[in-house]
């Protein structure tokens, strides 16, 4: 059985998603969002730019092909949330639907391309995504796991997979997108 924290994340993440506030997820909502992500790539990067449309795609036909059951092309909040608790974050989809738009989006953080995120770059994404700086700030304290100023690849995956998978109230990856209260 799914946790109430968990069900809690996945509410915020829909709400997040649903760009028209109409209750209902669509494409057109996804391909926005991953509009939103990819103006967070340097100038020209192209292939960061792609790979982040190609994994909104992923994840957009993940959510049809299990959890558009009324099959009108829309993902209703419960459809989302059972689709999210079955399939996306499930083994077998988790990094295709997820974890690429964790790697894609790490790659358009890192302007310097040193390999981590400063506190610059990562709050860049969140104030482009309507998170608060000072969430955002928190929150990168929060995910520098070896307290050394920056966040590392590894350590934005794991912040990813704690947030999609970790049913622990204290998990880091928990503050990625504002508080989360079970």
């Amino acid at each position: 059985m799914t946790s109430v924290l968990k069900d809690q994340k996945f509410n915020i993440v829909f709400d997040w998603f649903d760009l028209g506030k109409d209750g209902h997820l669509t494409q057109d909502d996804f391909q926005a969002t991953a509009r939103v992500f990819a103006k967070v790539a340097r100038k020209g990067d192209q292939a960061t730019v792609t790979a982040i449309h190609d994994a909104f795609d992923a994840w957009w036909r993940l959510l049809l092909e299990h959890g558009d059951t009324g099959g009108d092309g829309r993902i209703s909040r419960e459809e989302f949330i059972t689709v999210m608790q079955v399939n996306v974050t499930a083994p077998e989809h988790f990094q295709d639907a997820v974890m690429a738009i964790a790697d894609a989006v790490i790659n358009a953080l890192d302007t310097d391309q040193d390999g981590v995120l400063t506190h610059d770059e990562y709050v860049r994404l969140y104030e482009a995504l309507g998170i608060s700086r000072e969430h955002s700030s928190e929150a990168f304290a929060k995910l520098d796991l070896d307290g050394s100023g920056t966040i590392s690849h590894a350590e934005f995956r794991s912040a990813i997979s704690d947030f999609y998978l970790s049913t622990d109230p204290d998990a880091p990856g928990n503050h990625l997108l504002g508080p989360v209260t079970p």
